[in-house]
This record gives structure tokens, C-alpha cells and sequence, in this order.
């Protein structure tokens, strides 16, 4: 006699609502793949992409809500194995909040803030507690607000054209959404000040060889061949590109050949995406719950310290709307290309010698030019 079937279950529904047609979020799921190029049938991976590339895919109110409601569905989705977070094209994977909603709306506006901040605080917490593995797919700039989501990911991928860092006392704020709690635990505390402090980009090399990320493949194509980045000094790392790292060149001939090479190639993120791949198809062939248990013991610490801080940096950020935050901004929105920082140190010598914040401080430090 043969066994009665087993009767198959009939799901629930976990969402809290349905994926929103949001413009500037996509969500697809792609065929998952085993590590021999072959698809997984009935399996996917799910892919959160930004989609605003005119504006280096900075998020806004909008795109945050979007973000949140996709990373819930793929954590949902029982069919997903790995989800890709990325940005659309390749010049950004994602440059932080959107500059013109802060500079014409939040600026001066802490309650409004305040309440953007909380669905901000949500979006990094959504990452760090999907149900599935996050790579973090670096398709170009990952800097600010960019780099702190990032962060909050488990894994990075990013082509070697790509730049890293902070930008938060350099425009008005602090980078109190997750770079300050994530960045000592990944790097360290003394490269994590002088990331957070100084916000001088980096390249996605340095990245590697800070342990920021998890690999870096090519992007530059010159004459057919792919290159590594030669804006790059050329320290030889073994792999398997050849690959070189650890500094960006200073200037002088190296750095003007580099550039007249960059002029001649064109972007491909073939390598990338393949490498995107590779890294879903080792994480399909393992055991998925015990796969989410060692994920989510290795977040502990970065979770541990974004949840000792996130509350209270939400009061500061709101707060810091009305001086710091309200002048970086809008310089940033309304300055010209080549110029959109605050007079530094008019600031501070209008500080030092008693001037408020209330009256005249804010016009008086903005760049001189206009766009």
C-alpha cells in the first residue's frame, strides 16, 4: 500500500501591506542559480534596487517607505534565498538622504524630521533583521547615508571605480545613522574616527583591505580588457584579477596617465554581477535556518550598539535641523558645483565671537556663487 500523501500547507500572509509601486525603488526576483550556472527552479533571489540615478540615488521619504515594505516581502517571500540591495546604473549605489527634500522641506523643520528620521531608523533596522542573507551590490559611490545602509548589510561586492565614505560634519550633521555604530566594529575605532571625521572618500581597494567589504572586482574595460581602477597606487594583491590597492594616487604623471586611462575605457559590471552571483549560489547551497542563525549572531554587534544609540540620534538629527543641518543643506542644494560648502571657518569665528544662530549666521556662510 503505498503512504497517503502529505498534505501541503496552506500559507498565511506575514506581510504588513502590499509592495507599493514606488518611483525610485524596484523590486524583481531573479532565478537563483547554483554555483554551476544552472537555475534553481522555483527559487529566486530578490533584488531591491534604487532607482533614482539623476540624483545618485539618494533616497527619499518616499523610497525609505518603499525599502522597508520590499526588504519585509523578500524576508517573507519563502521562495528567496539571498537579497541583492543595489543602485540603478554606475555611478552610485546610493549617496545618503536626498539633498533637495532636506534643504526645501526638513530644513528648519525638526518635528518633520524627527518622524522622517524614525522611518529612516526603520530601514537600517529592516536590513539588519531580513530573514535572509543581504549583500550589499556596490555599483558605484556608496558615501553618507549610502554607506551607512550599506553597512548595515552582510555582505559587500563592489566594483573598483567605486568610492566609500562619510559625509555628515562636511554638510551639516553627524553620521549618527549607523557609520558611528558600525564602523568601529568593522574597522576599528581609530580608522573609524578618520572616516567619520575627516570624510575623505575612499576607494573601494582600501575598502577591502579595511575589511569593509567582502570582495572587489573590476569595472574599467580598456580595449576589451578589464583593469583595475588606475587611479589605484599599485601595491599587487594575489587574486584572481591581479588586482592593486590600499592608496589613490596624489598626483603627478601616475595620476594623469591613470586618468587619460580612464577616459579611453568604458564601465562594465559584468564581473560584478557574476560575482554577486557566485556569492547567492555558495549561500543556496547551505542549510537555510542554520544559515539566518549564524547571520544573526554575527549582527549582534552592530545591532547591539545601532540599538543603544538610534533613539537618541534621532533627537539630536532633528534638533541639528534647525543650525548645523539647515546651512549644510542648503548649501549643498543651492550652492554651484564646485563649491557647495559653508565658509567653515566664518562659521567659526562668527561663533566665537558670540553671533547666533538666530539672525543673519546662516545667509552670511553660504557659498557666494550660484548654480
Amino acid at each position: 500500500m503505498n503512504a497517503p500523501a502529505t498534505p501541503m500547507l496552506e500559507f498565511k500572509n506575514h506581510d504588513l501591506a502590499p509592495q507599493p509601486k514606488t518611483p525610485g525603488v524596484r523590486y524583481e526576483k531573479r532565478p537563483a542559480r547554483k554555483p554551476d550556472g544552472s537555475v534553481a527552479p522555483g527559487l529566486f533571489n530578490a533584488w531591491i534596487t534604487l532607482d533614482n540615478p539623476a540624483q545618485y540615488n539618494s533616497y527619499t521619504t518616499d523610497m525609505v517607505k518603499a525599502v522597508i515594505l520590499a526588504f519585509k516581502a523578500a524576508s517573507n517571500a519563502r521562495d528567496v534565498n539571498c537579497i541583492v540591495f543595489t543602485g540603478a546604473g554606475d555611478k552610485a549605489f546610493c549617496t545618503g538622504g536626498n539633498t533637495k527634500e532636506y534643504a526645501e522641506y526638513y530644513a528648519g523643520q525638526p518635528q518633520e524630521y524627527r518622524q522622517y528620521m524614525r522611518l529612516f531608523n526603520d530601514m537600517v533596522s529592516t536590513i539588519l533583521a531580513a530573514d535572509k542573507p543581504v549583500i550589499c551590490r556596490v555599483n558605484g559611490m556608496r558615501i553618507g547615508g549610502g554607506q551607512e545602509i550599506g553597512m548595515a548589510c552582510d555582505f559587500t561586492v563592489a566594483q573598483d571605480l567605486a568610492k566609500f565614505g562619510q559625509a555628515g560634519p562636511k554638510h551639516g550633521s553627524a553620521p549618527i545613522g549607523g557609520a558611528t555604530d558600525f564602523l568601529p566594529v568593522i574597522v576599528g575605532a581609530e580608522r573609524a574616527m578618520a572616516a567619520c571625521v575627516l570624510c575623505e572618500p575612499f576607494s573601494a581597494h582600501k575598502a577591502y583591505q579595511m575589511g569593509m567589504i567582502t570582495d572587489v572586482v573590476p569595472a574599467l574595460k580598456v580595449d576589451g580588457k578589464f583593469v583595475a581602477n588606475p587611479l589605484v597606487e599599485t601595491q599587487r594583491m594575489v587574486d584572481d584579477y591581479g588586482r592593486n590597492a590600499f592608496g589613490e594616487f596624489k598626483g603627478g604623471d601616475a595620476a594623469k596617465e591613470g586618468k587619460a586611462l580612464l577616459a579611453r575605457g568604458e564601465v562594465d559590471l559584468s564581473l560584478l554581477d557574476a560575482k554577486v552571483e557566485e556569492l547567492c549560489a555558495k549561500i543556496l547551497m547551505t542549510f537555510p535556518e542554520c544559515t539566518l542563525k549564524t547571520i544573526e549572531e554575527l549582527r549582534k554587534p552592530k545591532l547591539a550598539a545601532w540599538n543603544a544609540n538610534k533613539e537618541d540620534a534621532r533627537d539630536w538629527l532633528a534638533l541639528n535641523m534647525m543650525t548645523e543641518a539647515r546651512s549644510g543643506f542648503t548649501a549643498f542644494n543651492e550652492g554651484p558645483k564646485d563649491d557647495r560648502e559653508v565658509d567653515f571657518v566664518l562659521l567659526r569665528q562668527k561663533l566665537a565671537a558670540g553671533q547666533s544662530w538666530v539672525g543673519a549666521l546662516h545667509d552670511e556662510i553660504q557659498p557666494k556663487g550660484k548654480k
